[in-house]
């Protein structure tokens, strides 16, 4: 027995931290196997929450740079807005990939004069952990109170006070012309598929009218 401790201790610490050492590179592989298949190249579904179509974008309750925001404007290009409502930079694979391919992809979108903003229920300090370790310069605003997801009419109901996830929305995208009314929306009622960058772009810009390149 005595034997057997000895043997079996000496494995069992060393895969410890081992565990430890790599935990975040295990962790990446996790993530990428989870979302290599995740981005599709159009909205199909039916599932359509959010404000309609031809409606104003209502009001914000969020927080950006130790600033509340209220409106979008300052996020505003030239020929409008890409608002993305994203579950969480922190524990959310899904939302990190697409993410990280919307900065990508954020000089195709500048070109185009569309603005974009993401939003998630997460506090400031763990946004700016994934802002600095992606490069993203994006703005991210925080709602954490979930107010703005449920004036918006995206905020995921499965969840109740008290749970670890309550105050997530429905990710997915909302396109805001100039003057602020609604043209567009992206929302996939699977929350593991995300429209790619590319065809959202070119969604926008149909949406915004924007012409596309010949």
């Amino acid at each position: 027995m005595r034997i057997a401790l000895r043997v079996t201790l000496p494995l069992l610490v060393s895969a410890f931290v081992l565990g430890f050492l790599f935990r975040e590179p295990l962790k990446e592989i996790a993530f990428a196997r989870l979302t290599q298949d995740m981005f599709v190249s159009a909205d199909t579904d039916d599932f359509d929450p959010g404000p309609a179509v031809g409606s104003r974008f209502p009001g914000l309750q969020a927080t950006y740079n130790g600033r509340r925001i209220t409106l979008i404007n300052e996020f505003t290009g030239a020929n409008g807005t890409v608002f993305i409502a994203s579950r969480s930079f922190d524990w959310c694979p899904y939302c990190m990939r697409q993410m990280v391919q919307l900065q990508e992809n954020k000089a195709a979108f500048d070109s185009a004069g569309i603005g974009m903003v993401a939003i998630t229920y997460d506090e400031p300090g763990l946004q700016q952990a994934f802002i600095d370790k992606f490069g993203i310069t994006i703005p991210v605003l925080s709602d954490q109170g979930a107010l703005s997801f449920k004036t918006l009419g995206i905020l995921n109901t499965d969840y109740a006070p008290g749970d670890f996830q309550y105050g997530i929305p429905h990710p997915g995208m909302i396109v805001i012309d100039r003057n602020g009314q609604v043209v567009g929306k992206l929302f996939l009622e699977a929350y593991s598929s995300r429209v790619d960058s590319a065809a959202a772009l070119a969604f926008a810009k149909d949406a915004l009218g924007i012409p596309s390149e010949p």
